[in-house]
C-alpha cells in the first residue's frame, strides 16, 4: 500500500515558531499570526513546532492532558465501526493515496497532523444516485490506548444526504474528516460526542463546497472529557453555502472547545454559524473561537456568526472569541455576535406567571435554548432523541441556580 507524501504550506524559517512572523519594521521580534488564512499547514507533524500550550491554537486548551494525542505514538490501523445506510451510500476503507484524500484541506495545528500521517486506512463514505441517502456510522469501545483516525464524506454531485458520526464509550481519538460537497449536492453532517467521562477526542473537520452546494454541519457535544472539534468549511463555488451549527453542555470537570473557520472563496457565497452551549458543575469549561474570511475573490458575500452561552451555576467559564476578515467592499452583509449569561429574569417572570412552577420555568428555558439548533438538523427521530439527552444532562446536575444577569 502506498502513501500520500507529506506536504507543506508556506514552512517558517529555522527557528522560527510556527505561527509567528517577524515585525515588518526591523524583523527585530515575532509576533503571532492573527488570522487564521496564514496559518502554517503541513501533513508531516514534523514540519511543526513543539507545543507550549502558549500558541494561539492551544493556548485555551489543556495541552498537558493531551500530549499523547499531540506527538505520541499513535495506533492508526482500522477500527471496528457499525454503519447503516439506505441506497446510494456505500462506507468502505480505502488505502491514503486515493485521490481524494487531501482534497478537503490539510492539518493546521500538530495533532491533526499527526493523526494525518499515523493513520493506514481512510473511511470512505461515498453518496451518489438521484433519492435522498441517509448514513449513520457508530463508534464504540475504542481502546483507551491513544489512536489516529481519517473519515473521508464525498457527496456527489446534486445528491441529497445525511451522515451521521455517532461516537460512544471510551477512547483516546485524534483524527481528521474531510467533507468534499461536490457542486448541486446537499449534504447534511452530524457528529455526535456522547463519551464516556474519560474519553479525549481532538477533530479538524475540513469541508470543501463546490458551486449552488450546501452543507448543513452540526457539532453537538455531550460527553467526554476533553472534547475538541474544529471545523473548517471552504466556500470554493459560486453560490456555495455552509451552515455551521454546533450545541455542548459542559459538566463539571468537562472541556468542551470548538474552533470554526469559515473561508468565503467564491462570488455570491452565503454562511451562517451558530453555537450554543450550557455549563453546569465546578469547572465545567468550554472555549468557542469564530473565525469568518471574506476573500477578494468573494464578491456578494453574506455571512453571520453568533455564540450564546447560557451559566447554569457558580465555577463554570466559557470564552467566546468571534473573529471577522474582510477583503472586499463588495459583500451583502457580514457580521458576528458574541453574549455570555445565566437566566434572564423576564423570561422566567413570565412563565410563573402562567402558573409554571419556577423549577420547570428554568428546565423550558434551557432547553429551548439549546434546543433551537437542534431542530435545524431536519431529522425528526434524531431531533427528539438530542433534546432527551440534552434533558439528561440538565437533570444530571445538582440543581438549576437562581436568576442572574443577562451578559
Amino acid at each position: 500500500m502506498s502513501a500520500a507524501a507529506p506536504t507543506t504550506t508556506d514552512p517558517a524559517p529555522q527557528g522560527v515558531q510556527h505561527g509567528a512572523a517577524a515585525h515588518s519594521d526591523g524583523g527585530w521580534g515575532l509576533v503571532p499570526v492573527q488570522t487564521r488564512s496564514a496559518r502554517f499547514r503541513s501533513t508531516d507533524p514534523a514540519a511543526f513546532a513543539d507545543v507550549t500550550g502558549r500558541e494561539v491554537d492551544w493556548k485555551l486548551s489543556p495541552v498537558d492532558r493531551l500530549r499523547p494525542l499531540i506527538d505520541g505514538v499513535l495506533d492508526g490501523s482500522p477500527y471496528a465501526y457499525l454503519a447503516r445506510e439506505t441506497g446510494g451510500a456505500a462506507v468502505d476503507w480505502v488505502g491514503r493515496d486515493d485521490a481524494r484524500v487531501g482534497t478537503a484541506g490539510s492539518p493546521e495545528d500538530k495533532a491533526s497532523s499527526n493523526a494525518w500521517a499515523a493513520t493506514e486506512k481512510v473511511l470512505a463514505v461515498t453518496l451518489t444516485g438521484d433519492e435522498p441517502s441517509t448514513v449513520t456510522i457508530g463508534r464504540s469501545g475504542l481502546d483507551r490506548e491513544p489512536r489516529a483516525g481519517h473519515t473521508l464524506i464525498h457527496a456527489t454531485a446534486n445528491t441529497r444526504s445525511l451522515v451521521v458520526l455517532r461516537n460512544t464509550g471510551s477512547a483516546q481519538l485524534v483524527e481528521n474528516v474531510e467533507i468534499v460537497v461536490d457542486d448541486g449536492a446537499q449534504l447534511t453532517v452530524v457528529t455526535l460526542q456522547e463519551w464516556d467521562d474519560d474519553a479525549i477526542h481532538l477533530a479538524s473537520h475540513f469541508a470543501t463546497i463546490g458551486r449552488d452546494a450546501q452543507l448543513k454541519h452540526f457539532v453537538v457535544s455531550l460527553g467526554g472529557s476533553v472534547v475538541r472539534v474544529n471545523p473548517s468549511a471552504h466556500l470554493a463555488g459560486q453560490g456555495s453555502d455552509a451552515e455551521l451549527y454546533g450545541v455542548y453542555f459542559a459538566d463539571a470537570g468537562q472541556h468542551l472547545e470548538q474552533q470554526v473557520y469559515v473561508h468565503h472563496d467564491a462570488p455570491n457565497s452565503r454562511s451562517r454559524v451558530n453555537y450554543k452551549g450550557a455549563l453546569q458543575g465546578e469547572g465545567a469549561r468550554t472555549v468557542w473561537i469564530g473565525d469568518v474570511l471574506i476573500a477578494r475573490s468573494a464578491p456578494g458575500t453574506d455571512s453571520y456568526e453568533q455564540n450564546r452561552n447560557l451559566v447554569l451555576s457558580e465555577g463554570t467559564r466559557a470564552d467566546s472569541i468571534p473573529n471577522l476578515e474582510i477583503e472586499t467592499g463588495d459583500i451583502a452583509g457580514a457580521g458576528h455576535a458574541s453574549a455570555t449569561g445565566r437566566f434572564d429574569d423576564e423570561h422566567l417572570f413570565y412563565l410563573q406567571s402562567r402558573g409554571i412552577s419556577e423549577h420547570e420555568a428554568r428546565r423550558l428555558v434551557v432547553l429551548g435554548f439549546l434546543s433551537e439548533v437542534v431542530q435545524k438538523i431536519g431529522e425528526p427521530e434524531l431531533q427528539e432523541r438530542l433534546i432527551d439527552a440534552l434533558e439528561v444532562e440538565l437533570t444530571a446536575g445538582e440543581g438549576l441556580p437562581t436568576a442572574g444577569s443577562v451578559a
